[in-house]
C-alpha cells in the first residue's frame, strides 16, 4: 500500500518507540517532582510511587489497547472521537495540547535554569528552537537524538544510585512507609509523581510514524514504562536512604543534595548536567507529541486546517511542529511557568481518564474491563487529590475548552 503525500512516514521500530518513551519519562520530572510529592506525602512517598506507578499501568495498557486498533496520530484525541464521540476526542485533544504545551515551556525553563541561570530565558528559546529543528528534520533524527539523551540521563541517575546506596550515610531506616501525612497526602504524592510517568503517551501519538504498529505500540508502551518505573524506584530510595523524607521535601535539587549529603560534592556538577540533558529530552518529546495531537485536531478542523499540513519531504506536521515551537518560546521568553507540574498532571490525568472510557468500551467482558475501570476511577481520584490550585485552574482550563467547543459548534450549525 503506497503512502499518502498527507500522511506521516512510519520509520520508528519497538526499539526506536521504547527510547522516545523513555525520553519523555526519565527526564526532568524524576528531578522535580521528588521533593513536592515528599513534602506532600512524608514518610508515605514511596506507596505514593506505587499507587503512581499501578494508574499508569492501567492507562498504560488502555493506551496501547487502543493504538493497535486505531494507529493514527493523535493518540486519546482520535480514541475518544472513535469510541466516545467528537467532544470527548476533543476534550482529550484539548487538555493533552494545553497542559502539555506549559509542561514544555517549563522543561524549557528547566533548562535554561541548569546551563546558564542568570540567563535561564534565552537559554530556554534556544533550547526549543533547536529542538523544533531537530523535530523538522524528521521523526527518525528526534529518536537518534533522544537514544543519546537517555543513555546519558540513566548513566547520571545510576551514578546518584550507586553513591547514596554505598554512602556511609545511607541509612535504611529511612525508608519507613508509613503514611506519616496520611491517606491525602500519598494520592497527593501519586499526583505530582504521576507528571514523571505520563511520557508514555508519547508511543500513541506517534502511533502514523511507527512501523507495525498493531504489535510495535502494544510491546514499547508497557516496555518503556516497566524501566521507568525500575529506575524511578531505585532513585527514590537511595536519596530518601541519605536525605530521609524530610530533608528530600526541603530539597531545592533532591539528587544534587542527596549526592553531597552522601559525601561526593564533585559529582554535583554532573547531576545537574544530568539535569540539563532530563530536560532536554522531555521538551523533545513534548514537543513530538504535542505537534502530532495539533495535527490530529486540525485535521478534524478543531484548530486551523493549516496545521495539518504534511512536509513533502520530511513527511513531519512541519506547520503544527513550528506553531507549538513558537508558542513555547515566547512562553518561555515571558513568563516563568516552572510551578505547572500539579495543573499538567490534572491536564494529562483528564486526558487519560478518557482514554480508559474508551478503552472500557472495547470489550463488555468484566475482566477486560478490570484495567480500564481502575485506571479510570485512579485518574478521577488523583486528579482531584492535586493541590487544590492546580484543580481549580485545570478544572478552569477544561471549562474554556468546552465553550470554545460549544461556540464552534453552534457557529458550524448556522452556517
Amino acid at each position: 500500500m503506497t503512502s499518502s503525500a498527507s500522511e506521516l512516514r512510519r520509520s520508528l521500530g519497538v526499539g526506536d518507540a521504547v527510547v522516545i518513551g523513555l525520553g519523555s519519562m526519565v527526564g526532568a520530572g524524576i528531578f522535580a517532582a521528588l521533593a513536592p510529592a515528599a513534602r506532600a506525602a512524608g514518610s508515605g512517598l514511596l506507596p505514593g510511587l506505587a499507587v503512581a506507578a499501578v494508574v499508569a499501568y492501567c492507562n498504560a495498557m488502555s493506551s496501547a489497547r487502543l493504538a493497535a486498533r486505531y494507529p493514527a496520530s493523535g493518540g486519546t484525541y482520535v480514541y475518544g472521537r472513535e469510541r466516545l464521540g467528537p467532544f470527548w476526542g476533543y476534550l482529550a485533544g484539548w487538555s493533552f495540547v494545553v497542559g502539555k504545551t506549559a509542561s514544555c515551556a517549563a522543561m524549557a525553563l528547566t533548562v535554561g535554569a541548569y546551563v546558564w541561570p542568570g540567563q535561564a530565558h534565552a537559554v530556554a528559546v534556544a533550547a526549543v528552537v533547536a529542538l523544533t529543528a531537530v523535530n523538522y528534520g524528521g521523526v527518525q533524527k528526534s529518536a537518534w537524538l533522544t537514544r543519546a539523551i537517555v543513555a546519558v540521563v540513566l548513566g547520571v541517575l545510576a551514578a546518584v544510585v550507586v553513591v547514596c546506596l554505598g554512602s556511609a550515610e545511607s541509612d535504611a531506616g529511612r525508608l519507613d512507609v508509613g503514611a506519616s501525612e496520611g491517606i491525602g497526602g500519598v494520592l497527593q504524592a501519586a499526583g505530582l509523581l504521576f507528571f514523571a510517568f505520563a511520557g508514555y503517551a508519547r508511543i500513541a501519538t506517534l502511533g502514523e510514524e511507527v512501523r507495525d504498529p498493531a504489535r510495535t505500540i502494544p510491546r514499547a508502551i508497557p516496555l518503556a514504562l516497566g524501566i521507568a518505573l525500575v529506575v524511578y524506584a531505585c532513585v527514590a530510595v537511595a536519596v530518601l536512604s541519605v536525605l530521609g523524607s524530610g530533608g528530600l521535601g526541603e530539597a531545592t535539587a533532591p539528587l544534587a543534595d542527596a549526592v553531597r549529603a552522601a559525601g561526593m560534592p564533585g559529582l554535583v556538577p554532573v547531576v545537574r548536567a544530568g539535569a540539563a540533558v532530563a530536560a532536554l529530552g522531555s521538551l523533545l518529546a513534548l514537543i513530538l507529541g504535542v505537534s502530532r495531537t495539533t495535527l490530529a485536531m486540525a485535521r478534524d478542523g478543531h484548530l486551523p486546517s493549516a496545521l495539518a499540513a504534511v512536509h513533502p519531504r520530511f513527511r513531519v506536521p512541519h506547520r503544527a511542529e513550528l506553531a507549538v515551537g513558537a508558542v513555547v518560546a515566547v512562553l518561555a521568553a515571558t513568563v516563568d511557568v516552572r510551578g505547572a507540574i500539579g495543573f499538567s498532571s490534572f491536564g494529562v490525568l483528564a486526558y487519560y481518564a478518557v482514554a480508559n472510557a474508551s478503552a472500557w468500551t472495547l470489550d463488555p467482558s468484566a475482566r477486560a474491563r478490570l484495567v480500564p475501570g481502575v485506571g479510570l476511577l485512579g485518574c478521577a481520584l488523583l486528579a482531584f487529590s492535586l493541590p487544590g490550585v492546580s484543580v481549580a485552574v485545570g478544572s478552569g482550563v477544561l471549562a474554556v475548552g468546552v465553550v470554545a467547543y460549544v461556540v464552534r459548534r453552534r457557529g458550524t450549525a448556522r452556517g
